[in-house]
């Protein structure tokens, strides 16, 4: 056998070893009893839900009489009619101002009046008659909604009712016998079960997509918890349902998380309860109730539950106090945390919005406080939360002054003058007059002003240095800081 010949033999006898291998390897793991006894898992199948409820979801067009210009778009070579024009509508809403061209000389003729179109979207039949839910922001701007079904009627449809807080609108179209959709219970719906989207993204009419729950409970609004999903969504899914295995509408699709302005693997719904009483409320009246007690809140972390002898990061900590609302009257103080609001734990701050907002205006009722290491109830009576916030800025009060030597905290203070303190309704204080050290590297400022030092009052300069000097130097110090009409606590850690 010459060697070649036996090179050849041997590379064919591990060939044939590697071939035999593969088979004896995939054998011995379906062989084992554990694995075999599984149950077979199978994918669901969406086609009948879809057909199903498929006739229920809406395409939503809609133009605004305009003159002629210039597209608004950052990238101006995007026409109108263009299938990205909503795309880039949707997620670059604030261009970049261009240079504005300069006045010509000579009378001018007033440009021509066109309809242009405005926008796409989705929504779905809520009763025969022709009441369609969507999104605030599908038809937010329209002169003109047309609804498109999927058989390809058209209709021309009157706005009912808008609530931008929670992003839902009612519009109706006239029409009878129109499929309904079936509401379900997000409060049932569990995190991986399997869902579906039925919308129009990118005016694609009747685009179904799948995927799971991912979380529910999100976070990303003042009034509504968010349901997360891996389901596709894009730019003209606003305002379609998200539907659960049983045909039922448990969310409507209102945003997306995106670096790039295209699907990103995370989409949120609004919880179709929430949405239904945003609805009925609109179609009984055209706007939603709700109510207020005139306080700015943000979470409480860990450092601060802490540092202030919380057992744990709870409630929502009141960072303002609105000087002519009801939390004032009812002796709300910047830097309570508020733990229970009528009878019902706040275990986030994101909870006090819903709560309140969901108490009937000029009810009474018990809210609890924690404050300098006590609970304390306080009675408060709702009023009405005006329909539009409009949003208050404040200045940072008188220049500061030439900075006096830094405490061991890189404080120096002086003391808030009495016409100023009454201005802004203060017992006492001191303002920050230069920032240095531990201070600056925890986010204190100049212009602060200084209220509370470990919960005890701060009443002057004098006082506050006396006790800064006393401080265990291994402890953190919690400070709560005034900064404009918010009130927060910094941590500075030693």
């Amino acid at each position: 056998m010459s060697r070649k010949f036996a090179v050849a033999v041997f590379a064919l006898v591990l060939g044939a070893l590697a071939v035999t291998a593969v088979p004896q390897f995939t054998f011995d793991v379906l062989a084992q009893p554990n694995v075999g006894s599984a149950p077979t898992q199978v994918l669901p199948d969406f086609a009948d839900l879809a057909d199903r409820v498929g006739p229920s979801v809406v395409g939503i067009r809609t133009t605004a009489r305009a003159g002629a210009a210039q597209s608004a778009l950052p990238f101006p070579d995007i026409d109108e009619n263009d299938p990205m024009y909503e795309f880039f509508r949707r997620f670059f809403p604030n261009p970049p101002q261009q240079p504005q061209p300069q006045p010509r000389q000579g009378p001018q003729q007033p440009a021509p009046r066109r309809d242009v179109p405005r926008g796409l979207g989705s929504g779905f039949i809520l009763s025969a008659d022709g009441y369609v839910m969507t999104n605030a922001h599908v038809v937010r701007g329209a002169d003109d909604i047309t609804v498109s079904t999927s058989d390809r009627r058209e209709f021309k449809a009157k706005v009912i009712g808008t609530d931008t807080r929670t992003d839902v609108a009612l519009i109706k179209v006239e029409a009878t016998g129109l499929p309904a959709v079936r509401m379900g219970d997000p409060n049932k719906l569990r995190v991986g079960e399997w869902v579906i989207a039925i919308g129009s993204p990118f005016g694609l009419e009747n685009t179904v997509t799948a995927g799971i729950v991912s979380a529910k409970s999100r976070d990303t609004g003042d009034f509504l918890p968010f349901i997360q999903t891996d389901v596709a969504v894009n730019p003209g899914n606003s305002g379609g349902p998200l539907i659960n295995m049983r045909g039922e509408v448990v969310g409507i699709n209102s945003q997306i998380f995106t670096t790039s302005g295209a699907y990103n693997g995370i989409s949120f719904a609004i919880p179709i309860d929430e949405a239904n009483n945003v609805q009925q409320q609109l179609r009984a009246s055209g706007r939603v109730i709700r109510g207020r007690i005139g306080v700015g809140i943000e979470a409480v972390s860990r450092d601060v539950a802490t540092a202030i002898g919380l057992p744990k990061p709870q409630g929502a900590l009141v960072t303002s106090v609105d000087k002519t609302g009801p939390a004032l009257k009812a002796g709300v103080e910047a830097g309570d945390v508020i733990l229970r609001f009528d009878n019902r734990p706040v275990e986030r701050a994101s909870d006090l919005p819903r709560l309140v907002g969901g108490t009937k205006p000029g009810s009474a009722v018990n809210m609890t406080v924690f404050r300098k290491g006590a609970n304390r109830d306080l009675p408060i009576t709702v009023v009405e939360l005006p329909a539009e916030a409009v949003p208050t800025a404040r200045g940072q009060g008188d220049p500061p002054k030439p900075a006096p030597a830094a405490n061991v905290l890189g404080l120096a203070v002086s003391d808030i003058a009495a016409d100023k303190l009454k201005e802004l309704g203060l017992r006492g204080g001191v303002q920050v007059d230069g920032a240095e050290g531990l201070a600056a590297g925890s986010g204190v400022r100049t212009g602060d002003l200084i209220l509370q030092l470990n919960n005890v009052d701060v009443q002057n300069t004098r006082q506050f240095n006396d006790a800064v000097a006393k401080l265990d130097p291994k402890r953190d110090v919690a400070v709560l800081v005034r900064r404009g009409e918010a009130t927060r606590f910094v941590i500075i850690r030693r």
